[in-house]
């Protein structure tokens, strides 16, 4: 049977139109709409004038164009104390995200829409010294301003998402998004390789990658595996997604083709870019927490009550992780022959992932002693039996951590205490850190 996923790995990866292209057509519809609708207007409607002098409505278009200018000025600005904000107190890995929040650019766009649209407005006032004032095209002119107060203030409550738990929440989004898009329910079948069919055939092709160090961002497995049954052959990815890739690494190897694969083909499943996505990569939402929760626990900031926050979606996902078949890099075609494998992350290196550095960074805070004991204690009771045995030795690892890191018994037997909140709901004691302690 071939895996399962259900997406992203099977479809084709549609490439994002940049961010600047929302301005971009903002400007081209109010250009188009400023040399069209006049003159429309000029034609079939030209018994309905505004009642308004053209001296006013030529005051009224003038402020609205150079208040446009100025309001996009703010906009920038806004979008620069966000990105600082985000890179400084948060992650420099985060800014790209917080900078490309849509409505920033929806913002800009309508902005400059207004601001192009009055000046072709203004045109049309008092036209050939007539005296008339365009009724519809002021009309818009007014709604376009309207609109553009509407997003402006949008865009000022969206800075509620710099609050710390909003993004520690966008971040654990996007992670159980993928998680569930991309491993299926632990009660179906494992697909992970054994590696024999490999031993059994020779290498035939190598892929390598050229020209400057990229990020994997994503892998068409469908394109991959039509190449491998096509070819009568077996294919092994071996850069995963998620790792950065220099010149002359090898990207994947094939085994037994019958013919050579189409290199550029084959090149082409790999989505190349210069940082990492959430797009089929679950490790990048625990890293970025982990990121989150280590900055805020440095000298610099100490605020472990943030990195107890940040253990609460770790948890979330880890416990998701656990019920999910996560041995999902084999895949074979219609017949049930072995034709692709990808690299794919074991449950080991999830736990090593979001546990380890917060463990190291958070060995003398309470807090995070704390939240770390619940954590696992809480995985340990939810999780299938299988996946427990890397659990009790994170716990075995946490135990000694506390033991060594306070040196008073009373200290320790705090730090030792399992507690959802870091400290304010304690459950109990931990009877192996007593007996570190007390040797």
């Amino acid at each position: 049977m071939a895996a399962s996923l259900r997406s992203p790995l099977h479809r084709s990866r549609v490439r994002p139109f940049p961010e600047w292209t929302i301005p971009l057509l903002y400007s081209l519809a109010a250009l188009a709409l400023g040399f069209t609708l006049p003159r429309i207007e000029s034609r079939w409607f030209a018994d309905l004038v505004a009642p308004l002098s053209a001296g006013v409505a030529i005051a009224i278009d003038s402020s609205i164009a150079s208040g446009m200018i100025a309001l996009t000025g703010i906009v920038f600005a806004l979008a620069f104390v966000m990105v600082q904000f985000g890179s400084v107190a948060y992650s420099p890995r985060l800014v790209l995200w917080i900078a490309r929040d849509p409505l920033v650019m929806h913002a800009i766009g309508m902005f400059t829409a207004t601001f192009l649209y009055a000046l072709a407005a203004l045109a049309w006032v008092d036209r050939g010294g007539s005296g008339r004032v365009p009724f519809v095209s002021t009309l818009t002119v007014i709604v376009l301003l309207l609109a553009s107060m509407g997003v402006f203030v949008g865009l000022v409550q969206r800075l509620q998402r710099l609050q710390v738990q909003n993004i520690l929440i966008f971040v654990g989004d996007q992670g159980r998004k993928v998680i569930d898009e991309l491993y299926p329910p632990l009660d179906g079948p494992a697909t992970a390789p054994t590696g024999a069919e490999f031993s059994l055939v020779p290498v035939s092709q190598i892929v390598v990658n050229s020209g400057r160090p990229r990020t994997i961002q994503a892998l068409d497995v469908g394109v991959l595996l039509a190449a491998a049954r096509e070819s009568d052959g077996l294919i092994q990815v071996e850069a995963a997604v998620g790792d950065t890739v220099g010149e002359g690494v090898i990207l994947l190897r094939v085994y037994g083709a019958e013919k050579p694969i189409d290199e550029p083909r084959l090149r082409k499943a790999f989505a190349l870019g210069d940082e990492r996505t959430f797009e089929q990569d679950p490790k990048y939402a625990l890293f970025l927490l982990v990121d989150i929760a280590i900055r805020a626990l440095s000298p610099a900031i100490n605020d472990p009550a943030t990195a107890v926050q940040a253990l609460d979606q770790i948890e979330d996902l880890l416990l998701r992780l656990g019920r999910r078949r996560l041995e999902i890099g084999s895949f074979r075609d219609s017949e049930g022959t072995l034709r692709l494998t990808v690299p794919f992350p074991e449950w080991e290196d999830f736990l090593m992932l979001a546990l380890e550095e917060i463990r190291h960074y958070g060995a003398e805070s309470k807090h995070v002693m704390r939240r770390m004991g619940a954590l696992l204690s809480d995985l340990i009771a939810s999780v299938p039996p299988e996946r427990r045995p890397a659990l009790e030795r994170e716990h075995t690892r946490l135990e000694a951590v506390i033991a060594r890191s306070f040196a008073d018994h009373d200290e320790v037997l705090l730090a030792a205490v399992e507690d959802r909140q870091g400290i304010g709901s304690p459950r109990k004691h931990r009877a192996g850190v007593e007996r570190s302690s007390a040797r």
